[in-house]
């Protein structure tokens, strides 16, 4: 018999960090992951010491790196491990830390997301596996003819995937932990320098690095620790599935749905409960296509409902309020955790100029090639 999270004792995260995204640089790794898990401890009132356990995800950047990081917040002896499943290795590292609360294993857990763009490696060669396009089918050429498919499905334009940057484009330059902070109109989205189909330059996400960390925590370490249980925000589910066979439709987005339904199933909680949503819109036709496999839009109607602001900041749900992958940025390791540090912002009211009101629920949302998906829903109580 499965069993869930809500099954188990209470999580609730406690404290979130992050170090801004930014352009590729000489920074150090271990300086953008400390700065992040310190920001996140100075959120929670938590010293290191009592952090009880620790998960990394992270995915371009080198082998056991966790020990070189921690070890400059002192040598504490605690479990720690590198998680990596491609761009949701940093949902995965929180899944883990919220299951080992959750369970009783420890108290005190922390996710941090890391990286720098430096190793990038694709398994096919090393499992043997023969390609038969020559590796001529880039990722954002796979996510143009998905955009294609849209149009000839719902009867949608060039003109309704620039919207999604136009308005995430919004949204980042809101945020100052986001790596694209410039708002973009229409016609600077549809003018940008064509890359594939009807995706143009700002309708792909930049490469970049950063840092994002997560502290999740038990009840009675809440208050054992004399922790603010007021600005804690609970952990309601976490689901990860994996590709099946799709026929009908695109495996992410099929991914999407069905992980979504176990997620908000096991939190109690439906597609028109959700205020806040954070998902994987690397390319813009992604979030036209997620909103509608989450239930916030039927299908063919999120061009309309985006043009009319329902998914806009102060709209029905505030979708990417952070920027989304688009704005904040994709560093890929840490943007699973990024986006539980928005959500619990916004949950907490404390998002300042891009504060959606009167937020209560909160869905993070990521796929990683492969392809797996990882949902998480978070509510303040």
């Amino acid at each position: 018999m499965s069993v869930s999270l809500s099954d188990l004792r209470r999580v609730s995260v406690v404290g979130v960090g992050l170090h801004p995204y930014q352009r590729p640089s000489a920074t150090p790794y271990t300086e953008l992951g400390v700065h992040a898990i310190r920001a996140a401890l100075r959120d929670a009132g938590l010293p290191w010491s009592a952090v009880e356990s620790a998960y990394t995800g992270t995915a371009t950047t080198a082998m056991g790196l966790s020990r070189l990081m921690y070890r400059h917040l002192g040598g504490s002896g605690i479990p720690m491990a590198q998680v990596e499943n491609a761009s949701a290795s940093g949902s995965t590292a929180f899944r883990h830390a919220c299951h080992e609360v959750a369970s009783g294993l420890v108290d005190v857990a922390i996710a941090v997301g890391v990286d720098k763009p430096l190793v990038f490696r694709p398994p096919r060669s090393a499992a043997g596996v023969v390609d038969l396009v020559g590796s001529r089918v880039a990722p954002f050429t796979a996510f143009a003819l998905m955009a294609n498919r849209y149009m000839y499905e719902h009867g949608a334009t060039a003109a309704d995937f620039a919207r999604v940057a136009v308005k995430n484009s919004r949204n980042g330059a809101l945020n100052p932990n986001a790596q694209r902070r410039t708002p973009r109109s229409l016609e600077d989205v549809l003018s940008a320098t064509p890359i594939s189909g009807p995706l143009t330059r700002l309708q792909c996400c930049p490469i970049g690095e950063g840092a994002a960390a997560a502290i999740v925590a038990s009840d009675d370490a809440i208050e054992r620790l004399g922790l603010d249980a007021s600005r804690s925000v609970r952990v309601l589910a976490s689901a990860s599935r994996s590709e099946r066979m799709h026929r009908a439709e695109d495996v992410d987005t099929a991914l999407t749905r069905e992980t979504t339904r176990v997620a908000l199933e096991e939190a109690g909680v439906t597609p028109r409960q959700l205020d806040v949503v954070e998902l994987h819109d690397a390319f813009t036709v992604e979030e036209l296509c997620y909103v509608e496999a989450i239930g916030i839009s039927p299908p063919g109607a999120a061009p309309r409902q985006l043009a009319e602001g329902e998914l806009d900041i102060g709209g029905r749900v505030a979708v990417s309020a952070s920027g989304g992958l688009l704005a904040m940025g994709h560093p890929i390791g840490p943007t699973g955790v990024g986006q539980i540090c928005e959500v619990t912002t916004q949950l907490r009211g404390e998002a300042g100029e891009r504060q959606h009101p009167g937020a209560r629920v909160g869905l993070a949302h990521m796929v990683g090639v492969g392809s797996v998906c990882l949902v998480h829903v978070l509510a303040r109580e």
